[in-house]
């Protein structure tokens, strides 16, 4: 965040990252990672790396170590010039907000869906005051709709792979139920908004893609949210991003 700034290209950002990989004693990194400004926050597995990056757009940076064969795995949204446009922090919020109600959802006993359902149901409401979607909260569910803006699950697996080993379901019928947590499970919580340019979409919406991951651990209480250390408040993001610019 201190090094991002206009003009700056996305893979500059992210031989930082291979470099504090390595120097911190990390092997490699857990997957290519995605350094996705403008547009391109919007294509989900971007890994170009190659724009040059530009004042007004958001930098998607979703990056993650191995250390001792254990994988990490997180993504942090926040914007080049350092501040955030009123659509862009409404966006944001959408999003933490639905992270926050994943990462409740997170305890011993619920499903392993349960907070993809919990961030789903925030997503879909924020679309519709957004004016992105239209209809009830459950007709958005129901028909699928916030798909076009969040197409993606909430959580995977985390562990000795990025997309760890172990079946989400109790068996292979359509039926199966979902798994239920336990502690000692870790799970990723990354839920996402992608907003491409459309004549029914808001102008000041376009090319808005946003997503906040974290790494959670089931505890016996609930979760504990190994990733917590990197910035996401709005606040915090822009005054460290201040602070890189002095």
């Amino acid at each position: 965040m201190r090094l991002t700034r206009p003009g700056r290209w996305e893979y500059e950002i992210e031989a930082e990252f291979l470099h504090e990989f390595r120097r911190q004693g990390s092997q490699f990194p857990a997957y290519t990672s995605i350094v996705a400004s403008g547009p391109g926050a919007c294509v989900l597995h971007y890994v170009a790396n190659d724009r040059r990056m530009r004042d007004g757009e958001l930098l998607l940076i979703d990056a993650g170590c191995e250390l001792d064969g254990y994988a990490a795995d997180i993504t942090r949204t926040f914007p080049v010039g350092g501040r955030f446009s009123g659509p862009q922090e409404d966006v944001y919020e959408l999003v933490e907000t639905a992270q926050q109600a994943a990462i409740a959802a997170v305890k011993p006993g619920a499903a392993f869906m349960a907070p993809h359902e919990a961030a789903v149901k925030v997503l879909a409401q924020g679309m519709i005051d957004l004016k992105l979607l239209h209809g009830s909260v459950d007709a958005v569910i129901e028909s699928e709709s916030y798909k076009r803006f969040y197409m993606h699950r909430t959580s995977h697996w985390l562990g000795l792979d990025v997309h760890d080993a172990g079946e989400y379901k109790t068996g292979a019928a359509p039926d199966d139920q979902w798994r239920t947590l336990a502690p000692g499970m870790v799970l990723t919580i990354e839920p996402g908004c992608y907003i491409r340019p459309a004549d029914d979409v808001p102008a000041a919406f376009h090319d808005i893609g946003i997503r906040i991951e974290d790494d959670a651990l089931v505890t016996l209480k609930g979760c504990d949210i190994l990733t917590a250390a990197a910035p996401k408040k709005i606040a915090d993001i822009e005054a460290l991003m201040r602070e890189g610019k002095t």
